[in-house]
């Protein structure tokens, strides 16, 4: 059963964090490249990337454990750049817990309480308070092997928000827990994010575990801060084919512009014809891509005539997913394309190597920045 919200008396004051252009070299190499990011008062952000995209080193700079080679972190309007990790009131949930195994479930929570001096009875009544928040009543004189990982991920948790922080920051918390208790955890991290108000910023790799957690999520690439928005926008409208492929699965399709068609702008590759609804309108001749996510495409056995865009092929693979059924077709037009649907409707006369249109509607499409034409605009 869900713990009771804390009274706003007992709430922390939610704060701000801008980051202007910070960076972090370790010689030739930059780890974190210019970024800047405004992270509202009571913001749950996730920070979101593959291995070695620097959002790690972005959380540690933040907390003050990296100094960055440039830039400016202010709190509240505050400059903390140079403020040493102790100084500056964050709590950090980090990737192994880093609980201290000598000591009990509520020594652990506590140790940041006597760091700060506090007396013996506020020291009681906060963990006690910590310890009904994370509901592991009953488990204070427990030692960390003693818990499942589960367990020890809350004890870490309230110890992090025990004095209560000015920012939260997670770093990768639930990447030693299994499928199902990640999918407890998370909705558990944002049931307290909701009830404390406070101001959340989680590093992860996992794209499900960013769309399902976050207000919004900022995706990094190299060290550089690629797009930042709500999960949903970033999702259908990516930037670029990075954004696209990363969060969630993505076909990209290679054309060049035609001409209008009214609303929509009509794209060709290799004798195919395309429409795209889209306010962009690309000069003739110009090389474009097009993002379309694998569940916005129809797979079918007869060719779906009322669908503006349609091109045939072959079922080269069909993975059943449960609940989902993936299947691959094979294009003369743009290769391998990839779709998603719903098991139960998939069509029965449809196997491998079986003959099949791959259709999708106009307004399905997302144009999106060609990497090259990023990379070039950056160095000039």
């Amino acid at each position: 059963m869900r713990s009771p919200a804390p009274s706003p008396e007992a709430a922390p004051r939610a704060h701000s964090l801008a980051l202007a252009r910070l960076s972090r070299s370790y010689g030739p190499i930059r780890a974190v490249d210019d970024v800047s990011l405004d992270i509202p008062s009571g913001e749950f952000l996730t920070l979101l990337g593959p291995s070695g995209s620097g959002k790690t080193t972005l959380l540690m700079m933040i907390a003050g454990f990296v100094t960055p080679t440039a830039g400016r972190i202010a709190v509240d309007g505050r400059d903390v750049t140079a403020m040493p990790p102790e100084k500056r009131n964050f709590g950090m949930v980090f990737q192994g817990y880093a609980l201290f195994p000598h000591m009990t479930v509520a020594e652990n929570i506590a140790y940041p309480l006597r760091v700060r001096g506090l007396g013996r009875a506020e020291i009681a009544a906060k963990v006690a308070a910590a310890i009904a928040r994370v509901r592991l009543d009953g488990f204070d004189d427990r030692r960390p092997r003693q818990l499942s990982g589960g367990q020890q991920q809350r004890v870490a948790v309230a110890r992090a928000l025990v004095f209560d922080p000015d920012i939260v920051l997670f770093d990768e918390p639930l990447g030693a827990l299994d499928r199902q208790l990640r999918a407890e955890m998370q909705l558990e991290l944002k049931t307290l994010h909701r009830d404390l108000g406070a101001t959340f910023i989680l590093v992860t790799h996992d794209q499900d575990e960013a769309l399902s957690m976050a207000d919004r999520v900022a995706v990094m690439e190299r060290g550089r801060l690629v797009q930042a928005g709500a999960p949903d926008q970033l999702y259908e409208r990516p930037r670029n084919r990075f954004v696209a492929e990363f969060l969630g699965k993505s076909n990209c399709l290679a054309l060049r512009m035609a001409g209008r068609d009214g609303a929509s702008i009509r794209l060709e590759s290799a004798g195919a014809s395309v429409l795209h609804h889209g306010p962009e309108t690309p000069a003739p001749g110009r090389a474009v891509l097009l993002a379309l996510r694998p569940e916005k495409l129809r797979v079918s056995a007869q060719e779906p005539r009322e669908l503006a865009n349609r091109v045939p092929g072959r079922i080269l693979d069909i993975a059943y997913l449960g609940a989902t059924r993936q299947v691959v077709v094979e294009t003369d037009a743009f290769g391998p394309l990839t779709a998603t649907g719903f098991a139960w409707e998939a069509a029965p006369d449809l196997g491998l190597g079986a003959t099949a249109w791959v259709s999708w509607a106009p307004e399905a499409t997302v144009l999106i920045e060609d990497e090259a034409d990023t990379q070039a605009a950056r160095e000039h």
